[in-house]
């Protein structure tokens, strides 16, 4: 039996038209039928995703910043990863060297950006918080993650997979229903990801492993945790290959296709 439900979300719990009201009425009863939810995203830990988190699950922990930070329902800090002062550097002279928008992500909530620029003035829209804008190499906290906010261009296609080569850090992709536009490609420190965090979330609730844990979500930065999962969901909008890889296929998050995942567990 199902325990623990991650939630992905944008594109899973977020579509197009904001949180389908469905989704809030089923995450009520999961509840109360004693499932735990969390949400599990690559977005950080304040604005509206620690809003989504908080109405979720307020008792809750969450994973947000795509694994390395996870937090309570309250906004405390329960588990953050920090990204290496020397590979944190050398991502700044990637971007710097390119033209590159990027964001920093602190683990105590701070959020910051060199420059402000349509991308990521509409960023700021979506996560319905502000950036501070500062030089990146002097941000203060623990630094647990950087944000390539691109476009699919040969620039970014030439500097993928320098980013992916380097050691020590891990890179996932993802997208936005309202910025369609845009690659969301988060840089977190090797070996603090969605799937790690979901197994650090799954022993504090006493479970053994992840044979218990249910993953739904829709894109290529939940493809590893919906095939670790006990079961794994995939959203009617997600493409083929990562419905192909799920036990089972929901409808499109603008169908609230969450509250029937929700509804059919426990």
């Amino acid at each position: 039996m199902i325990k623990l439900v991650l939630i992905d979300v944008d594109g899973t719990l977020y579509g197009p038209d904001g949180v389908h009201p469905r989704v809030w009425e089923s995450a009520d009863r999961a509840r109360a039928r004693g499932l735990h939810l969390a949400i599990c995203t690559g977005r950080s830990g304040a604005g509206v995703a620690l809003d989504y988190a908080r109405r979720l699950d307020p008792d809750g922990l969450h994973i947000f910043d795509g694994g390395a930070v996870i937090l309570g329902g309250d906004g405390v800090v329960h588990h953050s990863a920090r990204l290496d002062a020397a590979a944190y550097a050398e991502l700044l002279a990637i971007a710097r060297a390119s033209d590159f928008d990027v964001e920093t992500y602190t683990a105590e909530g701070g959020y910051f950006i060199e420059r402000e620029t349509p991308d990521l003035v509409a960023h700021q829209e979506v996560l319905g918080r502000r950036a501070t804008v500062m030089p990146l190499d002097r941000v203060p906290g623990t630094v647990a993650r950087l944000q390539f906010v691109v476009q699919e261009t040969p620039a970014w296609q030439a500097t993928r997979p320098r980013v992916r080569g380097l050691p020590g850090l891990e890179m996932h992709e993802a997208t936005s229903p309202t910025l369609g536009h845009i690659v969301f490609a988060s840089v977190t420190p090797h070996g603090a990801s969605k799937l790690s965090a979901a197994g650090w979330i799954a022993r504090r609730f006493g479970l053994d492993g992840l044979a218990r844990v249910a993953m739904v979500g829709d894109g290529e930065n939940d493809l590893e945790l919906i095939r670790a999962a006990g079961l794994g969901i995939a959203m009617g909008n997600a493409p083929a290959h990562v419905q192909a890889a799920a036990d089972r296929i929901v409808g499109r998050v603008e169908h609230a296709g969450l509250a029937d995942a929700l509804d059919a567990l426990g």
